[in-house]
């Protein structure tokens, strides 16, 4: 028996849901950043941040469970990435910040920097971690790989120092390389700030991982000239370092590391073989391997786990849904009694105390506003928190459901369709086709904030996970090499083909809408394909692989692992000449002939806004139908509520002209 009682209320009640009256929700609405952006339970149990707010303003709640009061700190327009507890009376706010370098005169380089806040609990700003460390500065993600608790807790974090072997080496005229600084791993002390070496890596150590007392058990080496990956490990118990597993990076690989698992001692592994995948552990001392989860077709199941334990405690695979198989039997039994309490919803456990009596959990669904609850063991008690978007909470969903087709060489693709709410029988609305990013990606079972927004307007929206969408098996995913502007692209038309023959849409009536590589997708659709859609929406995408591929190479070098890795998977003109211009939509524009909307954030490091300009100025020269929308100080993911509302509201405009509902 479960009791539903109240909680403190914190950040959502400065966004208390309204009473539904409106035939359609406001963009911003839907474009708002949640209200409830993160929740997190402290490890004694007692109190929760949480990292929300209003649309303009940025907030984080720190509230004991067991009193009426709370804590706020208004962090204006900072972007916040995360946060977590370091002990029961500090939090850690993981910032970005965004910088440009004149790269020497040459093409700037532009860079988000990663930074990390300590608040404690009264909401006082103490320091910025290694904020004093002049060489970690020169990082532009300073990782805390772990956090020590106790009174006085300390942080195990990734930064810079001297490569002292290389500084001797350049005083002796020996030749070396011409980056002096090496990752080096610190113990920092919350309170202060400070940190103190715990140990230096080398020129080609790009990463760690730590053990429950912050002694590497890690680490990654990358080789650039012969393109390996190495993996370096150390037992506990033991000084050196070992190779646990040797690779080139820009070929396929059959182990991928997950994770270090403290209580075995173990590297937790994904084993890929033609027939699926599997975890598994396997001891660093002796090698030995114990199976954690059977063999599943799925390339990228995610594995949860205890940060009190580092170990992991259950594997989430599926297609249409998430399947867990939890490890820890005790953090099954929870996760099973709530699913029968949310029953057809996605239940997440967020976190939970050291003591596993009090959670903090997540409820999701395709047709759901996602929304935070309490739950303690001692009583059953469920205490709603708050939803993630309260003006949409009593709203009309549009109806979400799974769905497969056939693509025309055979390949089953599977899709999520979205109807608007209240559609009436035998109605065929106009399509909107959202591809997703990525193109490693996928959709998933949960809310969509812009596919809800499209349904809204009286749209039909079907996200396709395209053949090179992750999820579905290696070989699914690897169909995509090379396939940009092909099979890719014809995988998104039969969908649409499938949903005319079925009678659920107008196929004269199609647009096609997406970001990041969705951007590329909408844009690749009416310049390869521009008799098929009516009018296209790029946001943040490609428009010239070869430009992306120059920029890849700028910035990481001629052999590094993002350029090969792109060349796998968006053409390598070298082995095809001509493909890129072939599937490059701005050297395809003369053929475009739907209207077309571009829309980038300035600050965008993931794909850099040239790409927009680039396919308008094509179009431009081809007369072609263009706008162009820039979203000032906003970067590749839409982070703030005014740039991702000004983005709805501009799409509302253009599909309202040129896809009205009205036939």
């Amino acid at each position: 028996m479960f009791r539903v009682l109240g909680v403190v209320c914190a950040i959502v009640c400065l966004a208390a849901p309204t009473a539904w009256a409106q035939p359609k929700p406001a963009a911003a609405s839907f474009g708002r950043l949640p209200a409830i952006q993160q929740a997190v339970i402290s490890p004694d149990g007692k109190s929760i941040a949480i990292l929300g707010g209003t649309p303009k303003r940025r907030l984080i709640s720190l509230s004991p469970i067991d009193a009426a009061t709370a804590v706020q700190v208004d962090l204006g327009t900072v972007d916040v990435r995360n946060i977590r507890w370091a002990g029961n009376g500090y939090v850690v706010i993981r910032t970005s910040r965004y910088e440009t370098d004149n790269n020497g005169g040459n093409t700037p380089l532009a860079y988000h920097f990663i930074r990390n806040v300590v608040i404690d609990s009264k909401g006082k700003v103490l320091n910025q971690l290694l904020g004093g460390n002049s060489y970690s500065q020169y990082t532009t993600e300073q990782a805390v790989l772990g956090v020590l608790d106790g009174p006085k807790p300390i942080a195990i974090m990734a930064g810079l120092d001297m490569d002292n072997e290389a500084l001797a080496g350049r005083s002796s005229r020996i030749r070396t390389a011409d980056n002096l600084l090496v990752s080096t791993l610190y113990r920092v002390d919350v309170a202060t700030g400070k940190g103190a070496i715990i140990e230096r890596g080398n020129q080609k150590t790009r990463g760690w991982d730590v053990d429950l007392t912050g002694e590497a058990r890690m680490r990654w080496d990358i080789d650039t000239t012969s393109r390996l990956e190495t993996l370096y490990v150390r037992p506990k118990r033991s000084s050196s370092w070992k190779v646990f597993d040797r690779a080139r990076y820009d070929l396929p690989l059959d182990q991928a590391v997950l994770g270090y698992s403290d209580p075995e001692d173990a590297i937790v592994l994904l084993k890929t073989a033609p027939e699926g995948v599997q975890v598994v552990s396997r001891k660093l001392t002796d090698g030995s391997e114990t199976v954690l989860g059977p063999q599943v077709p799925s390339l990228h199941p995610a594995v949860v786990w205890d940060p009190f334990l580092s170990a992991p405690v259950a594997i989430v695979t599926g297609e249409e849904r998430p399947v867990y198989q939890w490890l820890d039997p005790q953090l099954g039994a929870v996760h099973a009694k709530l699913g029968r309490v949310f029953k057809g919803k996605s239940v997440q456990l967020s976190s939970w105390s050291r003591d596993r009596s009090r959670y903090l959990i997540r409820v999701d669904a395709p047709d759901t506003v996602p929304q935070w609850l309490l739950f303690e063991t001692a009583g059953n008690q469920v205490s709603p928190i708050g939803h993630e978007y309260p003006d949409l909470s009593e709203a009309p969903m549009g109806t979400t459901r799974w769905l497969t087709y056939k693509a025309r060489d055979g390949l089953e693709i599977p899709a999520y369709l979205t109807l608007p709410p209240g559609l009436a029988a035998g109605v065929k609305p106009p399509l909107v086709v959202l591809p997703h990013g990525g193109p490693a990606a996928r959709d998933e079972f949960e809310f969509d904030w812009w596919a809800q927004f499209l349904a809204s307007r009286g749209y039909a929206v079907l996200r396709p996970q395209f053949r090179g969408s992750k999820g579905f098996g290696e070989t699914f995913e690897r169909a995509g090499d090379g396939e940009w502007g092909g099979k890719m692209q014809t995988d998104l038309l039969d969908g649409v083909a499938q949903l005319a023959r079925d009678g659920v849409i107008d196929p004269k009536r199609v647009c096609i809408v997406g970001a990041s590589y969705g951007g590329y997708a909408a844009l690749a659709g009416v310049s390869l394909h521009p008799d098929d859609y009516r009018c296209a929406v790029s946001v943040a995408g490609i428009s010239d692989i070869g430009l992306m591929l120059l920029d890849t190479r700028r910035a990481g070098g001629a052999d590094s692992p993002g350029l090969q890795y792109w060349r796998r998977v968006a053409g390598d003109s070298r082995a095809t000449p001509g493909i890129l211009a072939a599937t490059s939509p701005a050297k395809q524009a003369a053929k475009i002939k739907a209207p077309v909307l571009l829309i980038h954030g300035a600050e965008d490091t993931v794909v850099d806004i040239n790409q927009s300009r680039t396919m308008e100025a094509a179009m431009k020269a081809s007369r072609g139908d263009v706008q162009f929308v820039v979203l000032p100080g906003d970067d590749h993911y839409l982070s703030s509520s005014e740039t991702r509302t000004r983005m709805l509201e501009a799409v509302d405009v253009f599909l309202a002209k040129h896809l009205p509902v009205a036939p």
